[in-house]
């Protein structure tokens, strides 16, 4: 207890031996003299330092979770373009068979077809695919045949559906046999030479000259334990 340094009695209560109690100032001198404040704080009782840290850790935090989502997104958008390109080079290269196959060469390439198929494709093959070999025996025929263009379908609209009338939902393949079908549009040209079409050189009328024929498919590939394979076949 400090007797008051401001108080006007302070003498006369020193003299007569009663001093009086007065608190301690919250202010404390300097070295010159001077009287400063402590540090100020916030009703809960942290110093703004306190608070500064708080935020910043809190933006930290939520920087944080973003850069990890965006990595995983990122990830997750790689890994979706791999597969992607997984799959329509597999569309790719069963449409490089189909037409490429000849006559010397029908019965090797009916099986690689077939190799590469899955599901009811596979299961009614020789209904879908044998009448091309029929076709390639009969005529004889040379084929070479090169893919233009392929693409992932996004949005499938058929033109030839009656109006009023839902267009059928392409055919997929059920969870436990494929991960997922995806739906791939091949365009290709093939140029045959049949030797069975071959006319004299008397018959003006009839077809003498190589045969270019244009490809569209439409191609379902599923996921069959991570190996994509042809499950559907539109033209």
């Amino acid at each position: 207890c400090l007797p008051s340094r401001t108080h006007p009695y302070a003498s006369l209560q020193a003299a007569t031996g009663s001093l009086a109690c007065m608190p301690e100032s919250a202010e404390h001198p300097d070295e010159l003299g001077q009287r400063t404040a402590p540090h100020q704080q916030t009703p809960g009782g942290m110093s703004r330092l306190g608070v500064a840290s708080a935020v910043l850790a809190v933006i930290a935090l939520v920087a944080a979770g973003l850069v990890a989502a965006m990595w995983a997104g990122h990830r997750a958008a790689e890994s979706e373009r791999g597969y992607q390109a997984r799959v329509m080079a597999a569309a790719a290269q069963w449409t490089g068979i189909l037409i490429n196959m000849n006559s010397d060469n029908v019965e090797a390439s009916m099986g690689r077809l077939r190799d590469g198929t899955v599901g009811e494709l596979n299961t009614g093959f020789d209904t879908s695919i044998a009448p091309y070999r029929d076709v390639v025996k009969t005529l004889r025929s040379s084929t070479s045949g090169q893919v233009e263009s392929v693409s992932i379908e996004v949005t499938h609209q058929d033109l030839d559906q009656q109006p009023g009338q839902r267009p059928p939902a392409p055919t997929t393949l059920p969870p436990e046999l494929a991960a997922r079908t995806d739906t791939v549009l091949v365009v290709a040209t093939s140029v045959s030479e049949n030797a069975g079409t071959k006319a004299p050189p008397s018959a003006n009328a009839a077809p003498s000259g190589p045969i270019t024929v244009r490809w569209n498919l439409r191609l379902g590939v599923s996921d069959v334990d991570g190996t994509p394979m042809i499950s559907r076949l539109e033209s």
